[in-house]
C-alpha cells in the first residue's frame, strides 16, 4: 500500500464534521477544480498567493503543483503537509501545516483556502482546529504562527477565536504595493488553557519518522 512506503497517506484528522488527509489523485483533481472556481470574490485579495490571477484552469494547476511540490520537497528539515479538506467526501478546501527545523525550533505556520461555496459555515475555524490538534498535541509544537493581511476580517476572526496573539507585522510586496499583515502566534500554553471540541488523530505512530521525532 502507498501508505506502507508514505506514512502520511495514513495520517487522518477527525473533527466533528470534517475530515483531513492527504487527497488521492482523482480527490486532488476535484480540490483543484474546486480552486478553479474561486477561492474568494474577484473583487477582493485576501492573501498574498494571486488566487484571481489567470483562468479556472491556471488556478487549478497552481493547486495541484504546489501540492505535488510539498511532497516531493519534503525533509525533516522543512515540510508542509498538505491536507484535503472534506465533509462527507466531499472537498471543501485545503489546509497547509509546515514546519522548518522542527525538532529545534517546535513551531508550525498554518494556511489555507476554502472554495468560495463553503465559506461562512465555520469550516475553517474547525480545519484549524484539527491541525491544531496535530501540531500541540502529537507533534508537540510550542507555538503555533500564521500571518494575515489586516483586512482580512475572516481569517483574523478565526485566529482570534482560537487564541491566537498579535505578534508584529510583516510588510510584503505585491507589485508597487506594500502590503501589511498582521503576525500572529498561539502558544503551547495558552492552547492548553482553552476548552475545545474533540479531535481525533490516526496513524500518527507510523509517521514520527517523518517529521524528525
Amino acid at each position: 500500500m502507498l501508505s506502507d512506503l508514505w506514512p502520511l497517506y495514513g495520517l487522518t484528522i477527525v473533527t466533528s464534521r470534517l475530515e483531513l488527509r492527504l487527497p488521492r489523485e482523482e480527490e486532488l483533481a476535484e480540490l483543484a477544480r474546486l480552486a478553479g472556481r474561486g477561492v474568494h470574490r474577484a473583487d477582493e485579495r485576501p492573501f498574498l498567493t494571486p488566487w484571481t490571477d489567470g483562468g479556472p484552469e491556471d488556478r487549478a494547476r497552481s493547486v495541484l503543483q504546489g501540492h505535488w511540490g510539498r511532497l516531493g520537497d519534503w525533509s525533516v528539515a522543512a515540510w508542509g503537509l498538505g491536507l484535503g479538506v472534506f465533509r462527507h467526501g466531499d472537498p471543501l478546501g485545503m489546509v497547509t501545516l509546515r514546519g522548518h527545523d522542527f525538532p529545534v525550533v517546535r513551531e508550525v505556520t498554518t494556511s489555507s483556502w476554502l472554495g468560495i461555496a463553503h465559506q461562512g459555515e465555520g469550516y475553517g475555524t474547525e480545519a484549524r482546529l484539527g491541525l491544531l490538534t496535530l501540531a500541540f498535541d502529537h507533534l508537540d509544537a510550542r507555538a503555533a504562527r500564521t500571518e494575515v493581511f489586516q483586512d482580512n476580517h475572516a481569517s483574523q476572526g478565526v485566529s482570534r477565536k482560537l487564541g491566537y496573539e498579535h505578534d508584529g507585522i510583516s510588510v510584503d510586496a505585491r507589485g508597487d504595493e506594500a502590503l501589511v499583515s498582521d503576525r500572529l502566534r498561539l502558544t503551547r500554553e495558552r492552547w492548553n488553557r482553552q476548552q475545545r471540541p474533540a479531535v481525533r488523530v490516526d496513524g500518527m505512530a507510523a509517521c514520527r519518522s517523518m517529521f524528525g521525532l
